[in-house]
């Protein structure tokens, strides 16, 4: 099974050389991936009314669901920096992720919310609309907030997965390889 890549209204999915999309990974309009980006098993970036873009070295993780807010009544994109972590499962809708910023697994973030460089939001937590992670921050809960600051070495975990995802999605692109030779 491959990926499905379709265009939308004219706009179609962008994806860099040296991205993996897994097979069964459903990208569809205004989408960029960028350099050694990863989507992984059964995402879906949805970028019909708006764009999305996931920066060099970023991995959106299995099942986890992009889509954005109609641009044209005012509506915000899903904006992912470069080296960013999204977790299994999460949700992530018309918000920024900037770079070196980390969602946890079946976390949600709203509209207009931004977790900012080195910000962490903790996995199951729910980011309403316009909330914003400070970096150097960990924020969790229903609704999210403040649960503490991170600890010496912990704002560089993100950027230690992603260089793991790199490494994770070259592997899976060769076993894909030699299913398909």
């Amino acid at each position: 099974m491959d990926p499905i890549i379709l265009p939308f209204h004219g706009k179609s999915p962008r994806i860099h050389d040296s991205a993996f999309i897994a097979p069964g990974a459903v990208i569809i309009g205004d989408v960029e991936i960028g350099a050694d980006a990863s989507v992984w098993y059964g995402c879906i970036l949805r970028a019909d009314t708006n764009r999305i873009v996931v920066g060099a070295r970023s991995n959106v993780q299995d099942g986890t669901i992009c889509h954005v807010d109609d641009e044209s009544r005012g509506g915000t994109p899903v904006l992912i920096g470069e080296d960013v972590l999204v977790g299994h499962k999460c949700m992530l809708h018309g918000c920024t992720i900037e770079s070196g910023g980390f969602v946890g697994m079946s976390a949600t973030v709203l509209d207009e919310a931004v977790i900012e460089s080195g910000g962490f939001l903790a996995a199951g937590a729910f980011l309403s609309n316009r909330k914003r992670v400070p970096s150097g921050e960990l924020w969790g809960g229903m609704p999210a907030k403040k649960l503490r600051d991170l600890r010496e070495g912990e704002d560089k975990m993100a950027l230690l997965g992603a260089a793991f995802y790199v490494e994770e999605a070259r592997q899976h692109m060769e076993a894909i390889a030699q299913t398909k030779s």
